[in-house]
């Protein structure tokens, strides 16, 4: 029965609880295989918070103070690219285990002899570094992340160190449940160890976890490891010349266009 059927047979009073109650059921049935998911587990960097974005407003603002000019969005992207890399040396064992926070040092360092930056004194170093404890949610985030909280335990998944993603929790407004980061199980995603890790603390089976991301990569580890998988569109992840990730429904258990999405599609 359509809702103008309904509307018209039952009267509009009676009509607003059919409704609802076809709502409600449209919203469960569309994510089916979430129904025995307890926890959902978040990617950050770009799919809780902007971190391009983030580090192009901080780096205008505070190179009003020193006097020089640098293409930020270049060096966001340069700093950015350079993630990837450094975490797979770790992976592989090339070098010991070491926290997100130090991988971000050395990168900066190598980045601030290319874009010429000179006279900084190793605080200024650190505090510059430390941008990646103090970038900004995206604007749907913290909205979905509340609905969703009611629900559900939320928590970031990240290969930000914890002390990283506790700061930058406290500065966003981002309203966790606990912390799990990648630091926890001294590997780095996608290795093994970092979903399950997450999933064993939680005392959960994989198939009760959700990971939620803008990265089909991240997604796709983590199901192959037995979690869920919800995708978040972040379309302006990148800036406005680079494509982003993408996904199309039936790619992932729910595909969603925002964090709000994502809660609506997920019943909270």
């Amino acid at each position: 029965m359509t809702r103008r059927q309904i509307v018209t047979s039952v009267g509009i009073g009676t009509a607003a609880a059919a409704l609802g109650g076809i709502d409600g059921a449209l919203a469960q049935s569309s994510a089916p295989a979430a129904a025995s998911v307890k926890a959902l587990v978040f990617d950050t960097f770009g799919t809780v918070v902007d971190w391009r974005g983030s580090i192009i407003e901080e780096g205008k603002a505070w190179e009003k103070t020193k006097g020089i000019t640098v293409d930020w969005a270049r060096f966001a992207d340069r700093w950015r690219a350079g993630y990837a890399p450094s975490m797979d040396k770790v992976r592989r064992g090339e070098i010991p285990w070491t926290n997100l926070d130090h991988l971000h040092r050395a990168l900066l360092a190598d980045l601030l002899k290319e874009f010429r930056i000179d006279g900084l004194s190793e605080e200024e170093k650190d505090h510059w570094n430390h941008v990646w404890h103090r970038l900004k949610p995206w604007p749907d985030s913290v909205a979905g992340l509340t609905r969703l909280k009611k629900k559900y335990t939320i928590a970031p998944l990240s290969n930000g160190n914890v002390i990283l993603l506790a700061d930058m929790a406290k500065h966003a407004g981002i309203p966790w449940d606990l912390i799990l980061s990648a630091e926890l199980a001294k590997h780095y995603k996608p290795d093994r160890e970092a979903y399950l890790t997450a999933v064993s603390l939680l005392e959960l089976q994989p198939e009760a976890v959700m990971m939620c991301a803008a990265h089909s990569g991240d997604l796709k580890a983590a199901r192959s490891f037995g979690l869920r998988t919800g995708f978040i569109h972040r379309p302006n992840e990148y800036g406005p010349t680079r494509k982003a990730d993408d996904a199309k429904p039936g790619d992932f258990d729910v595909v969603s266009s925002d964090m709000v999405d994502l809660a609506s599609k997920l019943g909270a």
